[in-house]
Order: C-alpha cells, then structure tokens, then sequence
C-alpha cells in the first residue's frame, strides 16, 4: 500500500473506493505536492489527530471519507462525501506522482460512480481553485460543468473558485 498507483493509460486504468482506514490516513499527510499545489498538502498525521480535524476526526472520517485504490490495491487518493440538502459535495486529492499523469478522468470517474451509489437522488458537485486549470481539464472531461463563480476563505487568504456540477459523461 505504501507505493503510487501504476497504470498504462487512461482506457485500462480502474479504480475502486474503500473506506479510509486510520494507515490510509497517515500515508496522505505524508504526501507532498510541488508549487503551486503544494496549499494541498494535510498537516501531519499526528496533528490532524490531535486537532480532530479533517479525517484526523474518526467519526468524520468513517462517515464521509474513503480511498480510491488502484492496480494491486496501491494507494492512488482520497475522496470526501460532503453531505448537504440534495447535493452530495465531492472533495478530492490525487497522490502527487500521479497527478498530470493522464489517469485523472478515470479517478474522477470512478468517484463520481460511488456518489451516485451512494446517494442516487443527489446532485454532485465540487468546488476547484479557479486557476488550477490541469484540475478543471479533468473535472470537464469527466462530465463536470462550470456552474458558479465565488470567492472562498481558505488558508491562504480569500481565493476565487469554481464551484462545477455533474452532468454526465461527455
């Protein structure tokens, strides 16, 4: 479980979701992002529990949070079910030695396949930092359009996001 997912292309990649185990957890706090995606790197494992923040909250994590795993059960990502009136909100990050490499639409596919499992009746949609443009490519591909624009408070600072719904596979 400690390595990247592997995989040839983006056809005969497959992805499935698990639940988040407290191992899963620690592993993505150790994942580091270069410039400018490095605001998604997670404070230690050890912090996030103390603090009970994110997935570092047990309950929170068995309720909302999974993995997506790849060829040989390798650990490729994470994903949030956020739930709210109607609409199931996705929350997602990619393990960085994977990111940009051509996976991201049957990751986001995979994904979207379990929100609708699990809340058939539900709208899905995410939110997305305006200019990460590699994420926006994916998120298209997969069937996500551009709904809203607004600012958002985030670590950083305010930051302007897109927030993009599930229509279907294009």
């Amino acid at each position: 479980m400690k390595g990247a997912c592997s995989g040839v292309d983006e056809a005969s990649v497959t992805f499935h979701i698990v639940p988040m185990q407290e191992e899963h957890a620690a592993l993505i706090c150790s994942w580091t992002y270069d410039p400018p995606y490095n605001i998604y790197t997670w404070l230690p494992w050890e912090q996030m529990k103390a603090l009970e923040v994110e997935f570092g909250d047990e309950q929170l994590r068995k309720e909302q949070y999974a993995v997506v795993l790849g060829e040989q059960d390798q650990l490729c990502g994470f994903v949030q079910f956020f739930p709210l009136e109607g609409v199931t909100r996705i929350g997602l990050g990619m393990h960085p030695e994977q990111c940009g490499q051509g996976r991201g639409t049957a990751f986001v596919s995979a994904i979207v396949k379990e929100a609708i499992r699990r809340n058939p009746s539900h709208e899905i949609d995410l939110e997305v930092l305006t200019w990460n443009t590699r994420a926006i490519r994916v998120y298209h591909k997969a069937g996500f359009v551009t709904q809203d624009t607004y600012e958002r408070q985030t670590p950083s600072g305010l930051m302007p996001f897109y927030c993009m719904v599930y229509e279907g596979p294009r």
